[in-house]
């Protein structure tokens, strides 16, 4: 008759097999901010092929934003923005300096008042503009962890307020920084409290490591005290790349 013996593990065997789940973690952790690379350049390239197609015909649809003959209270035509004014945006003004532009109201426009103006502004090309000034599309398929920090190409908008020269939509490179509403500090308490069962792992996403800590009872407390060590210095972080808020 078999008869089964008892499980001995040494804490040296331990270690071993502590130290080889780290460097698998740090492996699939490359790895997965690999393929968020390859993610980001093929939607880049998808987004180039489609802007190519894109055909911008003169049509009234600016009328959507701007004031009507059917509406009671009239502005005063000064008060108008974009896409309701059209200004003579000469490229023959220094650099820097205030400007004064020749503003007119565009057709099927109604405000009350002069509808031809002079409107001072500095003279500048719009993807010059400070980051107040305009709106960029954000993304959420880059890794805002990644060492170095990675950039990637988005379309920026002016607001309807500034007057620039060139075009109004421009295409800038920005930092990857976005949050999937992640907490900082519940990540670190669920390490201090609950981190020997992978709680925190769980958390950030991380299931597979978190699996491997709760039935290595936190690596006997040493991984335990990794994860919290690397969650407190912000090295850690949620799965899907983004940052703690």
């Amino acid at each position: 008759m078999l008869r089964c013996l008892p499980l001995r593990i040494s804490i040296r065997d331990s270690l071993i097999l502590i130290i080889l789940v780290l460097f698998n973690t740090i492996h699939v952790t490359d790895m997965a901010n690999n393929e968020m690379d390859i993610q980001s350049k093929q939607s880049k390239t998808k987004e180039d092929n489609g802007s190519k197609l894109v055909n911008f015909n003169g049509n009234d649809d600016y009328l959507k934003s701007c004031p009507s003959a059917d509406e009671e209270n009239e502005i005063n035509c000064y008060e108008l923005n974009y896409p309701c004014l059209a200004c003579d945006r000469s490229i023959d003004c220094v650099y820097g300096a205030l400007f004064n532009y020749t503003c007119y109201v565009k057709a099927k426009v109604t405000c009350k008042g002069t509808r031809s103006f002079n409107k001072t502004a500095q003279c500048r090309f719009c993807y010059q503009t400070d980051k107040w000034e305009h709106r960029c599309d954000q993304k959420a398929s880059c890794n805002s962890l990644a060492s170095p920090i990675k950039y990637y190409l988005t379309n920026c908008t002016v607001s309807d307020d500034i007057i620039c020269l060139g075009k109004r939509r421009f295409l800038k490179k920005i930092k990857c920084s976005w949050t999937a509403g992640t907490h900082w500090g519940t990540a670190l308490v669920l390490a201090l409290t609950l981190g020997g069962f992978g709680a925190d792992r769980f958390y950030l996403g991380h299931w597979q490591e978190g699996i491997g800590k709760l039935f290595s009872f936190g690596g006997l407390g040493v991984w335990t005290l990794v994860d919290a060590l690397l969650i407190g210095i912000h090295h850690l972080g949620p799965a899907d790349g983004s940052l703690y808020i």
